[in-house]
C-alpha cells in the first residue's frame, strides 16, 4: 500500500490588523496658565504619574510645546477636547492641538 504525500504546503497567510495610525497631543506654552493645572490635567486626561506630569509640564514652559501622549486618532481628538474644556471651565488660555506622529 503506497501513501500519496500531500506536496502542496497550503499556508494559510494571517491578516495581521491594521494598527491605526497615531497622532501626538501637545500642550503649548502660555503665560497664564498656572503650572499646577498643567500638571493635574495631565495626571486627570494623560494618566501620567505626578512626576511624569511635572516633567511635561516642565518641557512645555521651556520648549513652547510638550508631548502629552501618542494615540489613535479619535482618542487624541477626546483628549484634547477634555483638556480643551477643562482650561475653558478654569478660565485659563491653556491649548491643546494634535499632530500626526
Amino acid at each position: 500500500m503506497t501513501q500519496h504525500a500531500n506536496n502542496t504546503a497550503t499556508k494559510t497567510k494571517l491578516a495581521k490588523p491594521k494598527v491605526p495610525p497615531l497622532f501626538k497631543v501637545l500642550l503649548l506654552n502660555d503665560d497664564y496658565t498656572p503650572m499646577e493645572f498643567v500638571v493635574d490635567c495631565l495626571t486627570q486626561f494623560f494618566n501620567k504619574s505626578r512626576e511624569q506630569a511635572t516633567k511635561i509640564m516642565l518641557q512645555v514652559h521651556t520648549d513652547g510645546v510638550g508631548v502629552c501622549g501618542l494615540y489613535p486618532l479619535d482618542i487624541a481628538e477626546t483628549k484634547m477636547q477634555q483638556v480643551q474644556n477643562a482650561a475653558k471651565q478654569a478660565q485659563h488660555p491653556l491649548q491643546c492641538i494634535i499632530e500626526s506622529a
